[in-house]
């Protein structure tokens, strides 16, 4: 990793682009101190620090304390990333969708266009969703039409500023733009959560305590990261050999080729399709103040919420951590169903004369990777609720109310394996340019 770096700081172009990116991230951290107008944020923080730990604990670190601080990134990048998925859904759905983005890169510049368009728009019904619950609430400073207006303005504008930051950095720095700006705002909670560890388990206590606390804490936090780097790198490697053919005088093809099938194939994606489906509920009966109570419904909206799982004097709640593994688990299977076809890749291999040795061509070839698949699919699947759990047991058990966990540390190691495989591959598309002008 860090030779990379300095590789890449010896190549002006790199260099350039690092730069790029960092200034952007430096725009982004600045953008998230700009308070939202009309919100009263001394009373909404205050009413955030009751909610700690709560379903806002992620939404707060996936924004960079920005929701927290109610600025103007409040919304972050998720109404990109919410409206990019449901455009893969829609692709698969839609058949004109479908056929836009086999037409090459001129059809993905219309779809990506059109994602543009669905975030602008999830943008602007959550930016109002959000003026009505903290008029509800009484953190509104001014009733007028005006301060809801420039609310709503200035929360979609937010969205659709961090969308083009992210795009800006895709095409001009380093990394894929969306991640980047995900991974800062993560980043930026990392050192506050630190914090608040250390003050509530080490600080103040007799020296071996705070030792064994140290140890305990640095402990689940190397094994989370150390299983979530084994589950982004682990990979099966199907072979594939392609037969040979005669062309004029000469034989050509033979070659020999693999299909690497990613433990992990939907990546982060049914973690946060998971939460978001049993987050959003929590929210939206705090946001409009109807999270408190007895009933049958309040109680349902507490076995929800994370910061009730893994509690020791209340075990019934917990009944949300096995709905949450549950979804985890089916959604790691839809998304690998709708984002890798086994019968598009086994007719694409069978028109190039390739084949699966042992296994003939066309049918066979797609039943077998489906068979795969579902084993592969369903380890990588154990190994994302295993990396998710970790941290909302030891939450639970330890009342250690951070906004990072298993789905933060998937996100930063993902997306900075990704930058370091992309700058080396420039550095090596920079080498073979020099060899060839040689």
């Amino acid at each position: 990793m860090l030779e990379t770096l300095r590789g890449a700081f010896k190549v002006k172009e790199l260099r350039v682009k690092l730069f790029f990116t960092f200034c952007m991230l430096v725009v982004i951290r600045v953008g998230s101190q700009i308070p939202l107008p009309g919100v009263d944020a001394e009373l909404f923080q205050q009413w955030f620090a009751n909610n700690t730990g709560d379903s806002f604990g992620f939404m707060n670190a996936i924004t960079g304390g920005s929701f927290e601080k109610m600025s103007v990134f409040a919304l972050s990048i998720t109404p990109y990333i919410t409206s990019s998925i449901i455009m893969q859904l829609l692709t698969i759905a839609i058949p004109a969708l479908s056929e836009m983005q086999m037409d090459g890169e001129e059809g993905r510049k219309k779809i990506v266009s059109i994602t543009r368009y669905v975030t602008v728009g999830l943008s602007l019904i959550e930016s109002i969703a959000m003026s009505i619950g903290f008029s509800r609430m009484g953190y509104v400073t001014d009733e007028s039409p005006l301060t809801y207006v420039s609310m709503v303005v200035g929360l979609t504008a937010g969205s659709a500023v961090l969308m083009w930051i992210g795009e800006r950095i895709t095409e001009k720095g380093v990394g894929n733009g969306i991640s980047i700006v995900l991974i800062i705002n993560i980043i930026s909670r990392i050192p506050s959560d630190m914090i608040s560890l250390w003050d509530k388990f080490v600080n103040g206590k007799n020296i071996g305590n705070a030792v064994v606390a140290a140890v305990i804490i640095l402990a689940v936090i190397l094994a989370t990261i150390v299983l979530v780097v084994i589950l982004q790198e682990a990979k099966r490697t199907i072979p594939v050999q392609y037969s040979k053919k005669v062309v004029g005088n000469k034989q050509v093809g033979g070659q020999s080729s693999q299909i690497p099938l990613k433990v992990n194939t939907a990546g982060v994606i049914p973690v946060i399709f998971a939460q978001s489906l049993l987050t959003t509920p929590v929210i939206i009966a705090s946001l409009i103040g109807k999270s408190e109570g007895t009933g049958i419904g309040h109680k349902i909206l507490r076995g929800l919420s994370q910061s009730n799982w893994c509690n020791p004097n209340q075990p019934i709640y917990s009944i949300g951590l096995v709905v949450y593994i549950l979804l985890i688990i089916a959604f790691a299977y839809f998304y690998t169903e709708i984002s890798f076809n086994p019968l598009e890749v086994a007719n694409n291999m069978k028109k190039q004369g390739g084949f699966i040795p042992g296994i003939r061509p066309g049918k066979p070839t797609s039943d077998y990777l489906t068979n795969m698949l579902k084993y592969i699919v369903f380890i990588g699947a154990v190994g994302l609720v295993i990396v998710s759990v970790i941290p909302i047991i030891f939450n639970g058990v330890f009342k250690a109310d951070v906004s990072f966990g298993g789905t933060s540390l998937i996100i930063i190691v993902g997306v900075v394996v990704e930058t370091l495989n992309q700058i080396e591959s420039q550095m090596r598309v920079r080498n073979y340019k020099g060899f060839l002008k040689d």
